[in-house]
């Protein structure tokens, strides 16, 4: 046997480990992981030259802003990006316009997304209060999730959130009900509504305005009552939910308790919560806003405990691009700037440089940024990591050169919004970029021609489907 591709000369993941060798691939799939020496010859060969060979990044939050807002990003510009940062499939989630709470929203941003995206995709579906009765249409256009938000849509982006908010809790009782007839995983947003719309309009009315605000109004009470409550109507309705983004170690205690209760619960956190704090929101303001907001340093530190323990189920970027505009609006008034932190091609190198940091293993952040989300949003076997039989997703790293983080560098659309990392020293900058089979990004060039590569991805990957 010929194969199509071999990466030889490498340090090849396995079980938590590296050892040496490679991997060859035969249409799409890997058909061998072996020392060099039993590797078959191949059409193309790639020298990873004793870099490490890892499981392509699977990310659990990716917002893309096409169509609708094709000026802040495109399923081509952020596809790069992902490419770049070593990701290989993301799941998008709802901000759109509009976001897709019909099947036949959800069939227009698929065909939007096809011929653009070199790396594979799946979607999340919009649930809210507004349309209850399309939630199981939704779900059986072959969506991986739902996603909800507790708040309201933000001023002049009404258009964004339609059919995406469950901000009282009538909403909550009847979306709940909706999204568990179907099965399907309920990602929420966690932050209480009512606390932050008070919070808000008294600091405007004191004219308090200033970035440290931006986290005054989001204190950690409003995502620790959120998810108290979350859990009680998950439990009373028997729907399966999600944690977006949890931002707390109080919230994530509470997620704990319910997983030992025998709750069908699951914790997502992000890259940013786990190395900035809210000092990073005084010094950068607009530019380092997110919703929930960074934490105090004691938080940050905390989280890590839950890293470790098993709690935290996958972590996902959240990219969300804006425009400089977007965020400059919130220069002298912190609440009007738009909120979305996070480039998706760092959370590779921040959790790789952890690992180097003793944060935590390579077993667990393979698990948390890859393994996990395929069970769970049930894209295995399919997406089954380094394993002969699947996918042939593929990212080479070196873990031997240090880099600085610089956002002008970034390949994101969003770059000139994405400072929050700069002048951070990471390792694990991805050079070889693999999405079943097909080098996308070589000696980190990214391939032009691979747009429209990526498919859509299907829960159960045997009905899977390009769409």
């Amino acid at each position: 046997m010929k194969a199509d591709l071999v990466i030889k000369n490498a340090r090849v993941y396995r079980e938590g480990d590296l050892f040496d060798g490679g991997i060859a691939v035969k249409d799409g799939r890997i058909v061998s992981v072996s020392e060099d020496a039993f590797l078959p010859e191949a059409l193309d060969t790639i020298d990873a030259k004793g870099m490490a060979v890892l499981p392509g990044v699977i990310d659990t939050h990716v917002h893309v802003r096409d169509p609708g807002h094709r000026e802040r990003g495109t399923f081509a510009s952020e596809t790069r990006a992902a490419a770049a940062g070593g990701v290989t499939s993301f799941l998008e989630h709802p901000i759109s316009s509009p976001p897709p709470y019909s099947p036949e929203i959800l069939r227009r941003r698929r065909e939007v997304a096809k011929p653009q995206s070199m790396v594979d995709y799946a979607f999340f579906g919009a649930a809210g209060s507004e349309f209850p009765e399309e939630v199981l249409k939704v779900a059986r256009e072959g969506i991986v999730a739902f996603k909800t938000f507790l708040h309201q849509a933000p001023e002049g982006r009404e258009d964004e959130f339609r059919g995406l908010t469950m901000a009282d809790d009538g909403g909550i009782m009847d979306g709940f009900q909706s999204v568990a007839k179907t099965g399907l995983i309920l990602t929420i947003h966690a932050e209480n509504n009512d606390m932050i719309k008070r919070l808000i309009g008294q600091f405007r009315a004191e004219g308090k305005t200033g970035f440290e605000y931006h986290a005054k109004s989001r204190p950690p009470i409003t995502e620790i009552e959120s998810v108290e409550k979350l859990i009680r109507f998950a439990k009373e309705y028997g729907t399966r939910i999600s944690i977006a983004h949890t931002s707390t170690p109080e919230a994530m205690e509470l997620i704990q308790r319910a997983k030992a209760e025998g709750q069908d619960i699951y914790c997502e956190t992000c890259p940013h919560y786990l190395f900035l704090t809210e000092e990073k929101i005084k010094e950068l303001g607009p530019y380092a806003k997110g919703n929930p907001p960074l934490r105090d340093h004691a938080r940050m530190e905390a989280l890590w405990k839950y890293i470790n323990n098993g709690l935290v189920d996958y972590i996902g970027s959240d990219h969300g691009p804006f425009l400089v505009s977007e965020k400059d609006s919130g220069l002298e008034d912190i609440f009007k700037a738009a909120a979305g932190p996070a480039p998706i091609e760092l959370t590779l190198p921040l959790m790789l440089t952890a690992v180097r940091d003793g944060k935590l293993t390579l077993k667990r952040m393979v698990e948390l940024l890859s393994e996990n989300a395929a069970r769970i949003f049930r894209l295995f076997p399919e997406k089954n990591g380094l394993r002969v039989g699947s996918d042939a997703d593929i990212v080479v790293v070196d873990l031997e050169h240090e880099f600085v983080v610089d956002n002008k560098d970034l390949v994101t659309q969003s770059r000139d919004t994405t400072p929050m990392y700069n002048g951070f020293r990471l390792i694990g900058k991805p050079i070889h970029t693999v999405v079943r089979g097909r080098v996308v990004m070589r000696d980190r060039m990214i391939d032009e021609t691979a747009h429209g590569w990526g498919k859509c991805l299907k829960p159960d990957g045997s009905k899977r489907s390009a769409w």
